[in-house]
């Protein structure tokens, strides 16, 4: 005897859906739409961040200047602004406000971000994201192992520098120049940022 297959389905379940990831990845991160907000998965949860100030980006681009001139331009690595994803593992998605890869390194950079650990990363901080990239960024990013991590404060006109020693991060002095950790003879003069 032949049988409907259909009405061995009760009319009122509802269909099967896919489970959510436990945590998410890349895959949904590229999902997030390009509306001006800052999109970033650590640890597998979502945050968002609206767009910064234009001080914040005046900063950004003053820091980035002198790194780009000491260091890429003098073909020791490559400097990018943001926004420009970071995928730091299967669950960490992040867009620095700056990041350095030293050339021996560059094999990390892909067409669509970076897949690695850069050497240097910074953020520059905003009201709304001062205890996120104080607190848990600064945690995924020594997590991780990126070398070097500062966090400038265009407000208070200071500049945090963290250097990551046996796996855990020592704060280094910032008087008015910054001297990275990693790369000889690359200095950031303060002065020239605020």
């Amino acid at each position: 005897m032949a049988t409907d297959a259909r009405s061995a389905v009760s009319p009122t379940a509802p269909p099967a859906c896919p489970a959510p990831p436990a945590k998410l990845g890349y895959a949904e991160y590229c999902l997030y739409p390009n509306d001006g907000r800052r999109h970033e998965i650590i640890d597998g949860d979502h945050y968002v961040n609206p767009a910064p100030s234009t001080y914040h980006q005046t900063v950004s681009r003053r820091l980035q200047y002198q790194l780009y001139t000491q260091i890429e331009l003098a073909g020791r690595g490559v400097v990018y602004n943001a926004p420009v994803d970071v995928q730091l593992s299967d669950h960490d998605i992040v867009q620095p406000d700056l990041v350095v890869v030293i050339a021996p390194r560059i094999q990390m950079i892909t067409p669509t971000k970076i897949k690695g650990v850069p050497d240097l990363l910074v953020e520059i901080l905003s009201p709304s994201t001062a205890s996120h990239d104080a607190t848990l960024k600064k945690q995924l990013y020594e997590r991780v192992g990126v070398a070097e991590y500062w966090i400038a404060d265009p407000d208070n006109h200071t500049l945090c520098q963290f250097v990551l020693v046996n796996g855990r991060y020592e704060q280094r002095s910032a008087g008015d120049d910054v001297r990275l950790s990693f790369l000889d003879g690359v200095t950031v003069r303060l002065a020239d940022v605020w």
